[in-house]
């Protein structure tokens, strides 16, 4: 009998939590968090909540980066893997055929009729490196276009197609490939024309900013690619399953019907990893051509049951629960809410976004008090006003958010898609507390402003 006990080592070992990070894991970690004031010790979460250790609550509006969208512990999610788990199933045989990958895919495909086949992996970035392995097979075409500021993972493949150079920097070489501007069907024209392009992948809204492809340009961009026998990936990883207020968000557009798409983070249920690349019959039938190539893409967790188990759960709540219209309503009443402060505060410049993805975006005020403090930000780092947001959000009012990219003025909203009116009252209230202390010169504000000025002149 084993004497492992997880409960005790919890109480016993817990409080070690960022000595233990900083000595065995990312060092730069902890060192981040206890800089900006967000060393909190979370130990219990449930929905859009969780609570620290002295028993406050907190709103989550960052959903884990998006994968916790039904929120933290959904009980229909916890009863399927409480089953599957005692069912004590014949689990990664590998040389079966186990029931509820295929019943996953078939659940899953309804939601986009024009796709017929699912490769099932672990996580998005995966997700996407299968996207261009199978475009890169089945068009016989080595280049793979994307988008500036675009983010589609970090590993290997999926860096190649990634627009932040600050990832990219000092793990070349990468995969052949050529950026574009989101919108830019003039350049994506221009490439494809070279006749090496297997496939475009792109966010139909970009997580880096929250920037919505321009009305008209995914179908114009789908139209030009097939002309010259390439593929269409649209990256869905964050933006599907909900989060934009249509089951995908490429759906916004009508007639746009992607080769390749690529799901993951809420599909998960917030427990057990899992990535989709869900395709064509065409590409699927070239990559896996005959019996020699039956494992010529393959994962070894790939359609695990538990994971399987936590798919099936999610895409059975969003259909009870009336996710999506829900999501609808919500995000509307968010951006209304939000869209109203423009002309209250000069450092709010824009409100944009779909559902609940939501950018909120800051600029240089008029008045010449804070345009001077403005200037002072932007001289010693661009992005350090909306982190001077982020953190009185949490520290001041228990609300997590996020930054929306490095030397970003743009806070990014990504909460649950299980919130509604009272979640939405309570950021809108502290929101507009923190803009009412930056614009009036509150103290802690623009206190924590000159410590990360002090911070970002040290570490040129």
């Amino acid at each position: 009998m084993s004497g492992f006990d997880l409960t005790k080592l919890l109480a016993e070992r817990g409080d070690e939590r960022y000595d233990l990070h900083a000595k065995y894991l990312n060092h730069q970690l902890p060192r981040m968090l206890h800089t900006i004031g967000f060393d909190r010790v979370y130990e219990r979460a449930e929905g859009a909540y969780f609570w620290d250790d002295a028993g406050q609550d907190y709103l989550d509006m960052l959903a884990g980066f998006g994968v916790m969208g039904l929120g933290r512990h959904h009980p229909v999610i916890r009863q399927a893997l409480h089953d599957v788990l005692d069912a004590g199933l014949a689990d990664l045989t590998r040389f079966d055929c186990p029931p509820l990958p295929g019943l996953l895919a078939e659940k899953l495909l309804r939601y986009a009729p024009h796709l017929d086949r699912v490769f099932f992996g672990n996580s998005g970035t995966e997700a996407v490196e299968t996207a261009l392995k199978f475009a890169r097979y089945a068009t016989g075409k080595p280049r793979v276009l994307y988008c500036t500021h675009a983010f589609h993972g970090l590993t290997t493949g999926s860096l190649s197609v990634n627009g932040e150079a600050g990832f990219r920097d000092g793990f070349a070489p990468l995969l052949p490939d050529t950026a574009i501007e989101l919108g830019d069907l003039a350049a994506l024209e221009r490439e494809l024309k070279r006749g090496d392009v297997a496939a475009f992948v792109v966010e139909p809204i970009q997580g880096k900013g929250v920037h919505p492809a321009p009305p008209g340009f995914l179908r114009a961009a789908q139209d030009l690619l097939h002309k010259h026998k390439a593929l269409l990936i649209a990256d869905e990883v964050q933006t599907g399953l909900g989060r934009t207020g249509d089951f995908f968000a490429y759906q916004h557009e009508p007639g746009v019907e992607p080769d390749l798409v690529c799901v993951a983070k809420a599909l998960s249920g917030g427990y057990v990893p899992v990535g989709a690349t869900l395709g064509k019959e065409s590409v699927f039938r070239k990559v896996y051509s005959s019996m020699d190539r039956v494992l010529v893409h393959s994962a070894s967790f790939g359609a695990n049951a538990q994971a399987m188990a936590a798919g099936l759960a999610v895409l059975t709540v969003m259909e009870d629960e009336g996710i999506v219209a829900g999501v609808r309503s919500t995000g509307e009443l968010l951006r209304a809410r939000l869209t109203e402060l423009i002309p209250k505060y000069e450092l709010l410049h824009d409100v944009r976004g779909r559902g609940l993805m939501v950018g909120i975006e800051f600029g240089r005020p008029k008045s010449l008090k804070l345009r001077s403090r403005w200037t002072m930000l932007q001289a010693a780092r661009k992005g350090l006003f909306a982190q001077m947001v982020v953190v009185p959000l949490l520290r001041k009012h228990r609300i997590l958010t996020q930054v929306s990219g490095d030397h970003l003025e743009v806070i990014k909203l990504i909460p649950p898609l299980i919130i509604g009116e009272p979640e939405v009252e309570r950021f809108v209230a502290a929101f507009t507390a923190v803009m009412d202390d930056a614009h009036t010169g509150g103290g802690l504000m623009w206190d924590f402003g000159r410590t990360l000025v002090k911070q970002a002149v040290a570490h040129r």
